[in-house]
């Protein structure tokens, strides 16, 4: 294993995809979302918003790196399945899970809107020409119903009638973010790139400041007023989109993130502050007995839940390498190591392929769940991207 090597992440990415191709396409529509550790499906008739945006962006991303035209058909493919079949005409929009085609949760989720936006960009940047009007469609959705300009936030949820919730979180905001970011690189609109430099500063400077032990770390959970709400799932420290807590990697994640900001529109706090967060967060977060970055942390930033998630280690890696990269500095390429010794030894399937979703803290399987909705290895596939675009930037200390 040569983490340096573009060739072996080529591999990689080829190995995971090979786990969902084809049996995830279900031939009917859209893509199937729940697959075992051997790529049986357990669930053929449940779809998850989450899932079907992420399976575009891996579909339409192997396409077009690999020239693999058929596979930018799939994509197509999943994007006609957001359209006809998530997309809701009477309300506007897009449910959030559906059973058998039929909506089960008509929640309006922010989150949601940043992986369709994730999506139609993706797809764009691949040369699917017909995604554009479904980008900008989206966008002016997601700014109707969330944007709030007072905050330069985005709002979280709301009901089918687009009536928003009291509750306000990061999470959405970092994965718009992204969004954002792709449809400046799709269309070259300089305001996806304007709202997406607002979102950063306003969550990395302005409510990073909020944190009483002075660290700079990103809370997940606000009230209305963009205040912290710390007993939020509190009694659900586990939860799949919220949890409590200090998350390891969404410090790390919005690290990546900063840096990208940074090549397309330099700024001076964005390079210390993902410095910070990627370094203060690992160092708090690393398992020293069984490796490994951890989940969450509490308040005094110590270790609470000490499962090891696939997409932590995913993200933290990418945003190793480059930090590597833009810096110079050698320990950010020793964390790049770190997290891939740990990731090949204990998260990723040699025998079927893909990365196992969640171990325990002593590196062991809950279950033979492998994929279930949510996952689709959109992390990982992204990670490796992420990093064979670093690499081949050149200024890499790998020794």
């Amino acid at each position: 294993m040569n983490v340096y090597d573009i060739a072996f992440l080529e591999s990689h990415i080829r190995k995971t995809m090979a786990f969902y191709h084809p049996r995830a396409i279900d031939p009917h529509g859209g893509f199937f979302h729940y697959l075992r550790d051997d790529g049986e499906i357990y669930d053929r008739h449940h779809r998850h918003l989450v899932s079907s945006a992420r399976f575009v962006f891996t579909y339409a991303r192997y396409g077009e790196y690999f020239q693999r035209p058929e596979y930018l058909r799939w994509a197509r493919h999943g994007l006609k399945y957001l359209e006809q079949v998530h997309f809701q005409s009477d309300y506007q929009g897009y449910a959030w899970t559906l059973r058998d085609g039929q909506v089960e949760d008509d929640t309006n989720h922010c989150y949601g809107l940043a992986f369709v936006l994730l999506a139609y960009a993706t797809a764009l940047k691949t040369g699917i020409e017909e995604a554009r009007d479904g980008l900008y469609a989206v966008h002016e959705l997601q700014t109707r119903h969330f944007w709030e300009p007072q905050w330069q936030l985005y709002a979280d949820e709301a009901d089918r009638h687009w009536r928003a919730s009291d509750y306000r979180g990061q999470n959405a905001n970092m994965h718009s973010c992204e969004a954002l970011i792709a449809a400046f690189d799709a269309t070259g609109d300089e305001q996806f790139l304007t709202r997406a430099l607002q979102v950063a500063q306003a969550i990395c400077l302005r409510q990073a400041g909020q944190d009483e032990q002075d660290r700079g770390w990103i809370w997940e959970h606000y009230d209305r007023q963009w205040r912290l709400d710390l007993d939020y799932h509190r009694d659900n420290p586990r939860h799949l989109f919220r949890p409590w807590g200090y998350q390891v990697g969404h410090q790390t994640e919005w690290a990546k993130l900063l840096l990208m900001l940074d090549r397309r529109c330099p700024q001076a706090w964005l390079l210390p502050t993902a410095c910070r967060l990627f370094l203060t967060s690992v160092e708090a977060g690393w398992d020293t007995e069984h490796g490994g970055l951890v989940y969450g942390l509490d308040l005094e930033g110590n270790i609470f839940d000490g499962d090891k998630y696939f997409w932590v280690q995913a993200e933290s890696l990418a945003a190793a390498a480059m930090l590597g990269n833009r810096t110079g500095e050698r320990r950010f390429w020793r964390w790049y190591e770190r997290l891939w010794d740990f990731s090949w030894r204990h998260m990723i399937d040699h025998q079927h392929g893909a990365w196992y979703r969640i171990l325990s803290p002593d590196n062991q399987r809950y279950s033979d769940e492998k994929s279930p909705a949510g996952k689709v290895d959109y992390h990982t596939m992204g990670a490796c991207y992420d990093v064979i675009e670093t690499l081949s930037r050149g200024n890499v200390s790998a020794s």
